[in-house]
């Protein structure tokens, strides 16, 4: 006769089963996650630091010889962690022994360093392109007073 504990039974009772997210939507925490993580770190580098041509998508490990030191040492230390993991996440059994949950919050830290970059570019692109505003309207306002001048006879 098999006998159930009650735990048992209450997690096999109908409705009671564990929801599986959308994998898509899963937090790192599955070794087939850390080259997904890895290859949107070395994106982040690349865009923000630079180090990869057009249309080239270069490794965590090639942009970190690259772009590396233009990353805090903390996060040196946890891009260089993330990007030995991407190594070995190639080997499936090695990759099941790999720390995922750590790796998910290197690749957190690594990603909310970078992200807001780009913040500042914006800001800048803004900054720009309101000086180049006021210059072309500084120039119209002296072309039709070097007309108005040319037109009264004074020039």
């Amino acid at each position: 006769m098999i006998q159930l504990h009650s735990g048992s039974l209450r997690r096999l009772a109908r409705g009671c089963h564990p929801v599986y997210p959308d994998p898509m939507m899963r937090k790192g925490h599955s070794f087939e996650d850390i080259p997904v993580m890895a290859d949107e770190i070395a994106v982040l580098i690349a865009s923000r630091f630079g180090g990869a041509r057009r249309g080239e998508r270069p490794p965590l490990s090639v942009m970190l010889n690259r772009r590396g030191g233009a990353l805090p040492a903390r996060l040196r230390r946890r891009a260089a962690r993330l990007a030995e993991a991407d190594r070995l996440s190639s080997q499936p059994k090695v990759a099941r022994q790999l720390p995922a949950e750590r790796l998910a919050r290197d690749h957190a830290a690594l990603a909310a360093h970078l992200r807001p970059l780009g913040e500042i570019t914006r800001w800048q692109g803004r900054a720009v392109s309101f000086g180049a505003s006021v210059a072309f309207g500084v120039l119209v306002v002296a072309a039709l007073a070097i007309w108005v001048a040319v037109q009264r006879g004074l020039l």
